[in-house]
């Protein structure tokens, strides 16, 4: 936690020494986490700045970033960070941070690999809520579709897309018996009022930075 705290630091006084007012766009994931609920309020006492946060999905974060509405971007999409620097956008980016990604639902899947998971809630077309909103977690999920040849449109309807974030689709998944797939983070901060179970998990090849 200081760890993180003194990077973020670091970062933002570099690049914004003449500000007392700091607006910041980060992932809804990020902000269901509850930890920058928890450090902001360390990172103002100590600098006498003011943070400003919008919670958004990652598309949209960028998008805030290359229309000038924000100083700083947490976001969670590499590619997709790295062309918003090589385009011009930002002048700095860096990794502060990591958590991995799991899938949770009603029970745990009895899958070995990734790609038998995938394969797995294809075929048998469990019910599956996707964010569907251009977050960094959905961009993530349709690669991994994308990586064992499956194409999520032409999916039927046990698929089905929330358009919400983190949070909003882990409780709709909860509410109806679906699984999803989601940071384990916002999962964790959510564990005690949902009824979800972490379904598959594998932290090397799910590894969320």
């Amino acid at each position: 936690m200081k760890n993180f705290l003194v990077l973020l630091l670091l970062f933002v006084i570099a690049g914004c020494e003449q500000k007392q007012e700091l607006f910041i766009a980060t992932t809804t994931s990020l902000d269901n986490s509850g930890l920058l609920e928890h450090i902001i309020p360390i990172f103002e006492e100590e600098t006498g700045i003011e943070v400003n946060v919008v919670a958004v999905g990652t598309g949209a974060a960028l998008q805030m970033g290359r229309d000038g509405d924000v100083d700083i971007l947490l976001v969670h999409a590499k590619a997709q960070e790295l062309e918003f620097i090589q385009e011009g956008h930002g002048e700095k980016r860096a990794d502060i941070m990591y958590n991995d990604f799991i899938f949770v639902g009603p029970t745990k899947l009895e899958t070995i690999t990734l790609n038998d998971t995938l394969i797995y809630i294809y075929e048998n077309e469990i019910p599956f809520y996707s964010r569907g909103d251009n977050s960094g977690t959905h961009i993530k999920e349709l690669s991994l579709w994308e990586n064992v040849g499956l194409d999520v449109s032409s999916f039927n309807d046990w698929y089905l897309e929330t358009g919400q974030g983190m949070g909003s689709t882990i409780n709709m998944s909860s509410l109806d018996r679906k699984y999803t797939f989601t940071d384990r983070g916002t999962y964790l901060s959510m564990v005690d009022s949902i009824d979800s179970v972490i379904a598959y998990q594998n932290t090397e090849a799910l590894l969320n930075q």
